[in-house]
């Protein structure tokens, strides 16, 4: 598997959902609800996660970029296989091409 160093992804976070899902595409943006409330970063915590556990790669490997407090956030996956990330994501690759960019 040929693995690339950064990918960043644009998403829209909706805290205080009734559940932890990736929810589409919404405009420019990957939605991803959280149960977790934005407060003491911890919806930023559960969206690492939710999106560690989709793309099958370690929770260190993913963290906010830009956005720390702000629905409107830029996420980092580092060492990706971007083959695999519009399936793990549950979207398609000119979707994938909307939502990410690998350089800052």
């Amino acid at each position: 598997m040929n693995l690339n160093n950064a990918l960043y992804i644009r998403i829209k976070v909706v805290p205080g959902a009734s559940r932890d899902a990736i929810s589409g595409i919404l405009g420019d943006r990957l939605k991803v609800k959280t149960s977790a409330p934005p407060e003491d970063g911890k919806a930023n915590k559960a969206i690492c996660k939710l999106l560690a556990k989709s793309l099958g790669i370690k929770p260190a490997q993913v963290n906010v970029h830009r956005g720390h407090t702000n629905p409107e956030k830029t996420i980092r996956i580092d060492e990706y296989a971007i083959d695999s990330i519009s399936a793990s994501l549950g979207i398609e690759n000119d979707d994938l091409k909307k939502i990410a960019f690998d350089k800052e």
